[in-house]
C-alpha cells in the first residue's frame, strides 16, 4: 500500500521517509498542510512496532499540528517527525545529528521541537546541523519554573485552564471536590496533576512506569489505579495524557465520565467515535485545542518581547476556545470534535 492509500492520508503536502545505516537512524516527517506559515510540530521518538504503525502516527500527528495552530490562531502550518526506536537506549549524539541532517533537508518547510521520548539536549544535537529546530532555549514559563525549552509546562497550563472551564460549563462548577482520572503521569500528566490538586480536585492516576505515579501519591495524594482501570473510573473527567488513540471501540462502551479532557494527541482512534461519546452525553474537549499549549510555547520563546504574563494569557484563551466550540456544538446538535474540525477548516482554508 502507498502512501497515498493509507487511511490517514490528508491531503499531506510532503512525506518523507529518511534512513542512515551508519548510525542506526529511520525517521519519517510529515508535512500536512502549508497554507498559514511554515510547518511546525515536534519530533517523537517510539519503539514502534514497524514503519506502518510510525506511518500512521506522523501522518495524524501532523494533520493535528495543523488544526492546532489554526485553533491557537497561529500562523503556522502541520507537520510532524518520529523516529523509530528505544528514546531509552537507542539515541547518541550522531544518531540526533542525522536526524538534523533530515530536518535540513526540507529547506525549511518543517521546523521541529520536543516531543514523547526527545529532550532538549537532543534538540541541541539535531540544531548543529540545521536552523529549523524551536525549543532549544527559552526565556518564558508558563509555571513559573526556570525556563528550559521544554513545553511541558505550557502543555499542562493549557489543559489545566480548557479542562478547568470545560467543568464549569457542564457541571457549573469549581474543581473543588472533581473527580479527575489521569491516564499517563509524563512530564506533562504530573504538572496537570499538581495543579488540579491545587485547586482540591480528587485524583486518580495510572501510568507503565512508576515514577511519576510515586510522586502522584506522595505529594498530591493521589490514588493509583491500574492502567486497564483508569479509563472505566466513575469519574467527573478523564483526561488522558499518555498515547493516542485511548479512546477506542473497546473504551468507549465503559467510560463513565462526563468529560475528556486531555493532553494526548489523537485521543480518538477514529473520528466517528466523537459522534459515539456526543450521543453518550460526554463531553469531549477536541485534543488538539486543549493541548495546544506546546505549540504556544514555542511561538512565544520566539518573541523578543513576550512575557510569562503574555504567555499565560495566551494560554488563557484556549479555555475561550473551548467554549466557542460547545456553544456551537450544542446550537447545531453536533459533536465537538467535528465542530472543531469545522472551525480550523475555516481558519487555514486557502481564499479564493
Amino acid at each position: 500500500m502507498s502512501v497515498f492509500e493509507h487511511s490517514e492520508f490528508d491531503a499531506h503536502e510532503h512525506v518523507a521517509f529518511y534512513s542512515d545505516p551508519v548510525t542506526g537512524l529511520k525517521a519519517i516527517i510529515a508535512i500536512h498542510n502549508t497554507n498559514l506559515g511554515p510547518s511546525l510540530g515536534g519530533c517523537r521518538m517510539w519503539p514502534y512496532l514497524n514503519s506502518s504503525e510510525a506511518l500512521t502516527d506522523v501522518l495524524r500527528l501532523s494533520k493535528g499540528m495543523t488544526y492546532k495552530a489554526a485553533m491557537a490562531n497561529l500562523q503556522q502550518g502541520g507537520g510532524k517527525a518520529v523516529i523509530i526506536g528505544d528514546p531509552r537506549k537507542d539515541k547518541s549524539e550522531a544518531f540526533m545529528q542525522s536526524m538534523g541532517r533530515f530536518v535540513e533537508s526540507l529547506n525549511g518547510r518543517y521546523i521541529t521541537a520536543e516531543d514523547s521520548g526527545i529532550t532538549v539536549d537532543d534538540l541541541k544535537a539535531v540544531a548543529t546541523q540545521t536552523s529549523h529546530v524551536a525549543g532549544t532555549s527559552a526565556q518564558y514559563n508558563a509555571l513559573g519554573e526556570t525556563p528550559t525549552g521544554n513545553p511541558a509546562p505550557s502543555t499542562a497550563y493549557g489543559v489545566f485552564v480548557g479542562l478547568r472551564q470545560t467543568v464549569k460549563h457542564v457541571l457549573g462548577s469549581d474543581l473543588q471536590g472533581v473527580k479527575v482520572a489521569i491516564q499517563g503521569m509524563g512530564h506533562v500528566g504530573y504538572r496537570l496533576a499538581k495543579q488540579l490538586h491545587a485547586e482540591g480536585a480528587e485524583l486518580y492516576v495510572a501510568d507503565i512506569f512508576p515514577e511519576g505515579l510515586e510522586r502522584a501519591e506522595q505529594e498530591l495524594g493521589a490514588t493509583v489505579v491500574a492502567p486497564e482501570e483508569i479509563l472505566t473510573l466513575p469519574v467527573d473527567v478523564l483526561a488522558p495524557c499518555a498515547m493516542g488513540s485511548s479512546i477506542n471501540d473497546e473504551s468507549v462502551p465503559d467510560i463513565r465520565a462526563k468529560i475528556i479532557a486531555g493532553a494526548a494527541n489523537n485521543q480518538l482512534a477514529r473520528e466517528e467515535l466523537g459522534t459515539v461519546l456526543h450521543k453518550k452525553g460526554i463531553c469531549y474537549a477536541p485534543d488538539y485545542v486543549i493541548n495546544a499549549g506546546g505549540i504556544i510555547d514555542i511561538y512565544h520563546q520566539k518573541q523578543a518581547d513576550s512575557s510569562d504574563q503574555a504567555m499565560r494569557e495566551h494560554l488563557a484563551k484556549i479555555g475561550d476556545t473551548l467554549i466557542e466550540v460547545y456553544e456551537r456544538a450544542e446550537a447545531e446538535n453536533a459533536p465537538t470534535n467535528l465542530v472543531a474540525n469545522r472551525i480550523a477548516e475555516e481558519r487555514f482554508a486557502k481564499r479564493g
